[in-house]
């Protein structure tokens, strides 16, 4: 089965040309892309030669009776379901946005590196309505319109301006027959009907209407007309023959990317979601950096998944920017620390929701004591981001399965880019190197996306195993922890993680014949100690699998890629994941609900 790898980006877009009400495909279309962003909707269309906008925030059903998204008249729009990534979920800055004439609106999904810069020049000129990056696209387009005169010319020479990921739906009232859309680097394809033409962000929103697809790439920008479709290169306008694609899925498999599940679906795309990390945070954390320089002490805090990370935020910290920072359970934070704060203090809180319980608890104290607090959250808008002196996205897109993957790799990379830039700062280490490493870690991804048939069967031969230890040195001890708690989460086996040095402590006395220990045991200075702990566990009669680069690694070895060391965490809880997620799949469990839990938890 055909199906894009590590594409997905963080909003669903939709557009459409036809003889259909367009505002009735659109919102159709929203619904089966509520998957990729449900904190905003909006819809565009043409009417009467002029641009007639609903939007606001909330939840599709919702907007749909509160704004009249089906009473609009028009055949041809554009609609966006919106995952914020620039701007607090608000009804000015949902999508679409339009530019100062009210004769261009468009959608957009993806990340503007360089928008304060060109907010900063357009602030002059222009009124500006909204906190979006999106915004400023329209504007820039206008800017453009008014020196060339070609719409099609004035894209192009917008677009060249932009720096990050892009793709774009734009209506303009000067052609109110066709849609344009962008591809660079987020997803656009185009849906092609008899006698109408689709695009959206993923085949699922066109799908009850075609499943004639063409898929546009990188650098690539269409117009579609009810009967006719073109698309040409950015750089040169130059025009590109596409294959067109019939594509076999039902409706749920395309929701899902040709996966089973979304846990499964969310594990691929990582590579994707960890490039979109960097690319969101790479502008502001230099200047964040500085002011973080003087603090006495930092205090890293977050429950389960993120306490995880928050463990390898410790390790990142005084390896590389020669900080000692004290890690604590957010649940355990009000009991230990209200006496520590004070304004030199600062705490960096790590939640992906934005609205865990535990972890707001901890945050209200830290502001009352008059501690400092820098959130690292995926959700734009949430409780923490208001609460917080600082906040960094991790820019990771909605995550419908409840055990977290992409939202833990990319807190990692976020808090590994924040301690660069510090250690930079500090003379520790030489930021830029870490950064440019760090840039390798979607490639590093991507090949041990490829054992994933190997650790099916790993899956299907362990399967009868009610106990496991999960050991690791160093980054590898917080990876051991996470991969353990992704088994218990998922499988409903019982999985421990461990320190390795901590085997002969007291866990050996637990170690039967054929009993599994999953060793990660990457090349580091560290090696020779797993290699000895691992030794210890075999010589009573554990099943040892060893996650290493190493070809010698006792034990039955998943070979990795040999990566620096602050880049394991990242790369080596992938291939558990993927374990964890076979495993409860072979046992008859849904991955994506796993029982008694939830995705976010907001009671203590």
């Amino acid at each position: 089965m055909w199906f894009e790898r590590g594409e997905e980006r963080v909003c669903g877009i939709i557009a459409y040309v036809g003889n259909r009400r367009a505002c009735e495909v659109l919102v159709k279309g929203l619904k089966r892309l509520e998957y990729r962003g449900y904190d905003s909707v909006g819809v565009a269309v043409i009417r009467d030669g002029k641009i007639e906008v609903k939007k606001g925030a909330g939840k599709i059903d919702e907007l749909v009776e509160r704004l009249g998204l089906l009473e609009m008249d028009g055949h041809v729009g554009i609609g966006q379901t919106r995952w914020a990534t620039h701007g607090v979920p608000n009804d000015v800055n949902a999508h679409p946005h339009t530019d100062c004439t009210g004769t261009i609106a468009l959608v957009h999904n993806g990340i503007i590196e360089n928008f304060q810069e060109i907010r900063k020049r357009l602030m002059k000129k222009h009124k500006l309505r909204s906190e979006t990056d999106t915004e400023l696209i329209a504007h820039l387009i206008e800017e453009e319109l008014a020196r060339s005169g070609s719409f099609e010319e004035a894209l192009r020479r917008a677009l060249s301006q932009l720096k990050g990921s892009y793709a774009l739906a734009i209506l303009y009232t000067g052609e109110p027959d066709r849609v344009y859309l962008v591809r660079k680097e987020s997803p656009m394809i185009l849906g092609l009907g008899g006698g109408e033409n689709f695009a959206a962000s993923d085949v699922p929103a066109f799908l009850e209407y075609t499943n004639r697809a063409v898929f546009l790439d990188d650098g690539e920008y269409a117009i579609i007309t009810r009967d006719s479709y073109v698309v040409k290169r950015l750089d040169s306008g130059r025009e590109v023959k596409k294959l067109v694609h019939t594509i076999g899925w039902t409706l749920e498999m395309a929701e899902k990317k040709g996966h089973h599940h979304f846990m499964l679906k969310e594990i691929f795309e990582q590579p994707s979601a960890i490039a979109d990390a960097i690319r969101g945070n790479v502008e502001i954390i230099s200047g964040l950096a500085e002011e973080l320089m003087d603090f006495d002490r930092i205090i890293l805090t977050g429950m389960g998944t993120s306490y995880h990370a928050a463990l390898v935020g410790k390790y990142y910290l005084q390896r590389l920017a020669g900080v000692v920072p004290i890690v604590e359970e957010a649940s355990e934070f009000r009991y230990e620390f209200g006496k520590l704060l004070n304004p030199q203090t600062l705490v960096i809180a790590i939640t992906q929701s934005g609205e865990t319980a535990d972890t707001l608890a901890a945050i209200k104290l830290a502001k009352k004591m008059g501690a400092k607090v820098l959130s690292v959250v995926n959700v734009v808008g949430s409780m923490a981001t208001r609460l917080s002196d600082w906040v960094l996205y991790t820019h990771a897109g909605p995550e419908i399965g409840v055990a977290a993957t992409k939202t833990y790799t990319t807190q990692l990379t976020t808090l590994l880019m924040l301690t660069a830039a510090l250690g930079g700062k500090r003379g520790w280490f030489r930021g830029e190197k870490i950064l440019e490493n760090l840039r390798r870690a979607p490639e590093f991804v991507e090949s041990v996306l490829t054992v994933n048939p190997m650790l099916r069967e790993l899956a299907a031969e362990l399967i009868e195993k009610k106990d496991f230890f999960y050991i690791g040195r160093g980054l590898g001890f917080p990876t051991a922890l996470e991969g353990a708690l992704k088994l218990k989460e998922i499988s409903y086996v019982h999985a421990e993680g461990l320190s390795a040095g901590e085997l002969k402590h007291g866990p050996l006395a637990l170690i039967e014949e054929g009993m599994p220990v999953v060793a990660i045991a990457p090349g580091s200075e560290i090696y020779n100690k797993m290699v000895s702990n691992i030794e210890e566990a075999r010589t009573r009669g554990a099943e040892v699998v060893a996650f290493s680069d190493r070809e010698e690694t006792p034990g039955r070895l998943i070979k990795m890629p040999s990566v620096p060391d602050y880049l394991v965490p990242i790369v080596y809880i992938v291939p558990l994941q993927l374990f964890a997620y076979h495993l409860a799949v072979l046992k008859g469990n849904d991955p994506d609900k796993p029982r008694n839990l939830a995705k976010s938890v907001t009671v203590e």
